[in-house]
């Protein structure tokens, strides 16, 4: 999604569109917490939509976390791990998260 289109959303106070018109922020729950997914870079790839998730659990502590997971090709999500299955999941990967500043600046923390 274009920067504009996202800058513009959050200007009129709605969520931007992630993939396969996936809403962020849109809530989640945990039985130990619950929050926000507030980014989102996904792939629609030849069999599955693995996606990287920023997730920010309720409360003014800044707590976050970060979920590898995938939805089906029809959309749905899937409990089990994350595969990545090609270069070009690799790559339409990497390219989203270009979308998700904040998604990619912990990433990059992890593997420096």
């Amino acid at each position: 999604m274009a920067k504009a289109a996202k800058t513009e959303a959050a200007a009129k106070g709605r969520a931007a569109p992630a993939r396969r018109g996936r809403m962020v922020p849109r809530p989640f729950e945990f039985h130990w917490g619950r929050g926000e997914i507030v980014e989102e870079a996904a792939y629609s790839g030849t069999y599955t939509e693995p996606a990287i998730q920023l997730l920010a659990y309720e409360g003014d502590d800044g707590s976050y976390g970060i979920r590898f997971c995938y939805y089906s090709l029809d959309g749905r999500f899937q409990r089990s791990p994350m595969m990545i299955d090609s270069e070009d999941s690799l790559a339409g990967l990497r390219a989203a998260l270009k979308q998700t500043p904040k998604l990619r600046g912990l990433l990059k923390k992890l593997v420096s």
